[in-house]
């Protein structure tokens, strides 16, 4: 029987290179997108199975959920995998900080809602997280971003990241589960379309400066089959090499253990012991 694995962010860029290089070993793959269209043509392209969710609404996470227990009793890995950059700042259908709610809380709600099944199966929860982190600033007194300025959401984001390692590590200390966040590199895909800068880069060089989605997969297929270098659970990745660098918050257990409380008060979840 083929192991499985849910891929959030896989309707095109390093989402849906992972799915093809895992289906290609073997697995199969529950393909989460908010495109209809293209999660449906990735789905098929990799004899996966679709799921639609878009994560500006923390009912479609539920929904997700609970499709996703429905149809897999048993779940290997679970790849957070869904965000982007939010240029110009906004509010979610459920009126929270939209880079807030894509980048942490839907992912957050996602693996509390499976968590039981994941466990059940001796799974492993790997979240992509980014080198961005070091320019993230996580405040427990403005995690909806509203008292500091926007400057085309690269702060919101890089403290999104930050707050994915933060998860990351106190899941692996609350759960009984491998857990790993991972940096891909910098990846040429349609990440922050909207962004001024990175327009221009690609004015610049068509194509992008990064490497392929390929290139950024390799660490999402290697951590989901256990080939990666070795680490104790909650470690961060910086592309293939464990222990990458981080800003300081991200040791600061007590922060993480703030940031998991609160963040299930956002959801609608009853905090955890």
């Amino acid at each position: 029987m083929s192991e499985t694995i849910v891929i959030t962010g896989a309707s095109s860029g390093l989402g849906a290179k992972a799915a093809e290089r895992l289906a290609s070993e073997g697995w199969h793959v529950a393909v989460v997108g908010r495109d209809p269209e293209r999660t449906a043509r990735v789905a098929a392209s990799v004899d996966g199975s679709p799921f639609v969710a878009d994560f500006d609404r923390l009912d479609d996470v539920r929904e997700l959920a609970a499709a996703l227990l429905e149809r897999y009793p048993s779940i290997d890995v679970l790849a957070n995998n869904a965000g982007g950059l939010v240029s110009k700042r906004g509010l979610s259908a459920d009126g929270h900080e939209r880079t807030l709610q894509h980048n942490h809380l839907a992912p957050f709600l996602l693996t509390n809602l499976l968590l039981p099944r994941l466990v059940e199966s001796g799974a492993r929860v790997i979240s992509t997280a980014s080198l961005a982190n070091l320019s993230g600033n996580v405040r427990m007194d403005d995690l909806e971003w509203s008292k500091r300025q926007w400057f085309g959401g690269w702060p919101a984001y890089g403290t999104s990241k930050l707050a994915t390692i933060l998860f990351i590590r106190e899941l692996a200390r609350r759960a009984p589960l491998d857990a790993y966040s991972f940096h891909p590199g910098y990846v040429s895909t349609s990440f922050g379309a909207d962004d001024t800068m990175l327009k221009l880069s690609q004015l610049v060089k068509p194509g992008g400066f990064g490497i392929s989605a390929a290139q950024g997969a390799e660490p999402l297929v290697l951590l989901a089959t256990g080939q990666a270098a070795p680490a104790p659970s909650g470690t961060y990745y910086d592309q293939l090499a464990p222990y990458g660098r981080t800003r300081r918050q991200a040791d600061d257990p007590g922060l993480a253990g703030a940031l998991w409380d609160r963040s299930a008060q956002l959801v609608g979840m009853v905090a955890a012991a």
